[in-house]
């Protein structure tokens, strides 16, 4: 059944009806709006509530106030694999860029890159979370990340929408240091040339980043994903660090769904080891970020059709909200 039809069969609440009704005005207003963009991508932004305007994420910033804001969305975890799941997360982001708002895309590789290390028969260990990266490895994960980068731009570029690649092969942006020695070709970003991105941003354009960065003497080095954007964030000092990965956010001690918290509480949450194992470099970069000038970071589940749309344009969110 299309979305249209679905539309028409079903029963919307007062405010939702408003919503519907207020789309195609809405889309109306942007400049340029692409007109053959799928009613099935932006119609289902009518099941968000219209008071979405005004609340939560926003804090009461207009539609048009918006449109200026920047937002730096992490697609990773095992979202990277599932087809169905990367082409709902294309939709949405064509929805976005068409919308008119300043979209950054940080991707990771991490499933994808172990599929193909295990067609190869090479065995890597973490250290903390982070893959230990050798010579053979380093060459292979940044194969893996650029030709996914690659294929992110295609699929938007295929919607209209125009995306540029940013990786250690065209237009690096991020120049590393190495973390730890003991971790081999793994960096942190030393120097982030924003100048590039902004660019690319006043052009309606969607920079896809990979995270990659070049030491001082252009060696490739694997970044980890959630370090890379959370970089990025502070650096641009966004509106919004969106993670996408495979969990619903931040659950408290009786696995309940927390909707917002504050930094200092989520460090209770480590302490009270009711927040362990890989969510504790995730949960620190948002701690980092949010002190850091980014004035809000979202977990949210990027296996949720157009979870990112509920989270930009909803009043209640998507996921784990972490704001002061």
């Amino acid at each position: 059944m299309s979305r249209v039809k679905a539309v028409q069969q079903t029963d919307l609440s007062p405010e939702d009806q408003e919503f519907y009704n207020m789309v195609p005005t809405l889309l109306g207003r942007v400049p340029n709006f692409d007109k053959s963009l799928s009613n099935s991508a932006y119609l289902a932004m009518a099941f968000l509530p219209i008071n979405a305007l005004a609340q939560r994420e926003w804090d009461g910033t207009d539609i048009s106030g918006r449109l200026k804001e920047l937002i730096v969305i992490k697609y990773g975890g095992n979202v990277l694999i599932d087809r169905n799941v990367f082409n709902n997360f294309i939709s949405d982001i064509n929805v976005l860029n068409k919308l008119g708002l300043s979209i950054i895309v940080v991707h990771g590789g991490g499933p994808r890159i172990q599929r193909e290390l295990d067609k190869k028969k090479i065995v890597s260990k973490f250290i903390n979370g982070l893959r230990v990266t050798n010579k053979d490895i380093i060459d292979t994960v940044e194969k893996v990340l650029v030709d996914f980068n690659i294929d992110i731009v295609r699929s938007l570029k295929n919607l209209g929408c125009e995306a540029i690649s940013f990786h250690t092969k065209s237009e690096n942006i991020i120049e590393v240091e190495p973390e730890k020695k003991e971790l081999g070709f793994v960096g942190i970003p030393k120097k982030i040339n924003i100048d590039l991105i902004e660019n690319i941003l006043s052009e309606n354009k969607i920079p896809i980043i990979s995270p990659l960065g070049l030491d001082k003497n252009k060696q490739t080095f694997n970044i980890n994903g959630d370090t890379a954007a959370s970089a990025i964030a502070k650096k641009i000092k966004s509106r919004r660090l969106i993670l996408m990965t495979n969990v619903k956010g931040v659950y408290d001690d009786r696995k309940n769904l927390i909707s917002e918290i504050k930094p200092e509480d989520l460090e209770n949450l480590i302490k009270w080891k009711i927040v362990e194992g890989g969510m504790i470099p995730k949960i620190a970069n948002c701690v980092d970020a949010v002190e850091n000038g980014v004035r809000g970071v979202v977990i949210l589940d990027g296996r949720k059709p157009h979870s990112i749309l509920h989270e930009i344009f909803s009043d209640t969110g998507s996921g784990t909200l972490i704001r002061e």
